[in-house]
This record gives C-alpha cells, structure tokens and sequence, in this order.
C-alpha cells in the first residue's frame, strides 16, 4: 500500500507533493527493491486526472469528489477548496470514509498556512511543520 498526496495551486501548478509510505515496508535509499520511476508515473497519473476534476467539480456543489479517476490499479479521490486548491490522492485502494476524514485533516491544515500573512497564495509550502502534520495525518487515516 502506497499513497500520492499532491496539493494543486488554482493555477494547476503542484504547491506541496508527498509519497506517503507505511513504516511496515519503508525502504531505504539504498535498498535496491526501491522503484523511483513510480514517482513520474504517479505525477502523470495525477496531472491526467486534473482534467476529470475539472468537469466533475462544475457538476457539484460538494468539495470531496470521492474517487474521481482510474488507472490501472489506482485510483484518484480529490478535494477541492473554495479557492479551487485542489488535493488529490492516489492511491490502490478504496476507503472512502477515512480518505475523506484524511482530506477533511489536511484541510484545515492548508487553511492554516493560508493565515500565515508571510504565504503567497499559490507558492510553494516549503513547511516542515505542514510535511510532518501530512504525514501524521495519513499514519492516522490511511
């Protein structure tokens, strides 16, 4: 099991991105099992699916499109805020209630360094804080 978390700029730019994986199989920088060309393909996979959240998101009043897109084994769920930031997940498996609950997290968390008076809307979040709170909060619900 592995996740994708990426947050996209209303401007379709990639703000935050993370690979999100259980501390039961983390690999190392050494290891030779580790794959990195999964980490192209998953920003395609998402970058594709920039297009399904697009029409489906007009279709709506809801932020939580649920599971958006398909390909192959994976699957896309997106959250989009009220200023069209969009978090998009990728994952292999469907759990709804707890992608939603881990959406629902990061969330507040965005909206937080959205008060920060020093964030530019639309740059990139170079938090360490933000990273550490992602990554908790997927430990918790994903």
């Amino acid at each position: 099991m592995q996740y994708y978390f990426v947050v996209i700029g209303a401007t379709d730019n990639p703000i935050y991105e993370t690979e999100i994986i259980p501390s039961s199989r983390s690999t190392s920088i050494n290891d030779p099992n580790r794959r990195d060309d999964h980490k192209h393909l998953n920003q395609f996979i998402v970058h594709a699916a920039l297009d399904v959240v697009e029409e489906v998101q007009w279709n709506t009043q809801a932020m939580y499109l649920k599971s958006i897109d398909r390909f192959n084994e994976y699957f896309v769920s997106c959250f989009v805020t009220a200023g069209n930031v969009k978090l998009m997940l990728l994952h292999d498996q469907k759990s709804e209630d707890s992608i939603k609950n881990f959406f629902n997290e990061i969330y507040e968390q965005y909206i937080k360094i959205l008060m920060n008076p020093f964030y530019e809307k639309n740059a990139i979040i170079t938090s360490t804080q933000f990273d550490s709170r992602v990554k908790m909060i997927a430990r918790r619900f994903l």
